[in-house]
């Protein structure tokens, strides 16, 4: 594919149109309050999608009815390979819906999606991954990143360091950088809401798991909630394999949202005080699921674009 020397850069379009009539992507985009929310959900989902907040570049986004059209760039083949089985796995699709659910506060926004790297359809070709990524490297980006993307990208960077700011308490001497989502130790015998730990260099306190934490870990972890429970089994004597197995017998009627809360029901119900966010975070964090993360620390919060 790439020589050893050479960096492994692809290009590819995906291509968006909700199934609703009462919804038009392009129409949301090209509206000027809705739009950074509308850009704010596709950047979430990539960052879901490649297991990065930078695995995947958003060159132009292109408002071609009924479609909306986003021009990607990868510049890492590992996150290109990533991104191409959470699309065909319907992970992208689902994580999307969900962050503009959120971000439009709108009750579901059904979608359908089309990969495409220059002529050819990558969509009928998704199981051949090798194939997949061979196409995609040779469609080179034909584009530098476009102004207006700049610009959101920026007023997307401003909010999280104001939220993040809002919610940061004074640092204590045994933060650290070199540590990121893990908590501070406290002097007691179990984690309290006072301590403090780093998630990508802000600071937050690492208060105990909410009611509103547990809904949306259970409504926005989708598939992975197996992954995030083993990752807190290590800590977790509640959340052995069996019991994440049972938990998928029993509630598979019920579907992921109630396997995933159900999950995070017994760690709470374990660990009490201790089920901290910095856990649950550091979790998260282990299964690229960085945007959940985000949201949970209230990095996402609904903003007011008028």
């Amino acid at each position: 594919m790439a020589g050893s020397c050479a960096p492994w850069v692809g290009s590819a379009y995906l291509f968006l149109q909700s199934t609703c009539k009462a919804i038009a992507l392009p129409s949301l985009y090209e509206n000027s309050q809705k739009k950074p929310s509308v850009f704010r959900a596709l950047k979430l989902a990539l960052a879901d999608s490649t297991g990065s907040v930078n695995g995947v570049d958003m060159l132009k986004v292109h408002c071609s009815h009924p479609h909306l059209i986003v021009q990607l760039k990868f510049c890492k083949q590992e996150n290109c390979r990533h991104f191409l089985r959470s699309y065909r796995e319907g992970a992208l699709r689902e994580a999307l819906q969900n962050h503009l659910q959120l971000s439009l506060a709108i009750t579901a926004v059904p979608l359908e999606m089309e990969l495409k790297a220059g002529n050819e359809h990558l969509d009928s070709m998704l199981k051949d991954e090798d194939r997949c990524l061979e196409y995609i490297y040779r469609e080179k980006p034909d584009r530098l990143r476009d102004e207006e993307i700049t610009e959101l990208e920026e007023r997307l960077k401003g909010l999280m360091i104001h939220q993040s700011t809002s919610n940061s308490i004074p640092v204590n001497d045994c933060t650290s950088l070199d540590s990121p989502s893990l908590p501070c130790p406290s002097q007691g015998s179990s984690l309290s809401p006072q301590v403090t730990f780093i998630f990508q260099g802000q600071q937050f306190a690492n208060r105990t798991l909410t009611p509103d934490d547990h809904q949306k870990f259970a409504k926005l972890v989708s598939k992975k909630w197996k992954q995030v429970g083993r990752s807190l089994q290590k800590s977790c004597r509640a959340l052995r394999d069996p019991v994440i197995d049972s938990l998928a017998l029993e509630y598979d009627r019920e579907g992921l949202y109630e396997q995933a809360y159900q999950l995070l029901r017994k760690f709470i119900e374990s660990e009490g005080t201790k089920a901290t966010i910095a856990r649950l975070v550091a979790a998260l964090e282990e299964n690229g699921l960085i945007s959940l993360a985000e949201e949970l620390l209230g990095l996402h919060s609904n903003e007011d674009c008028s």
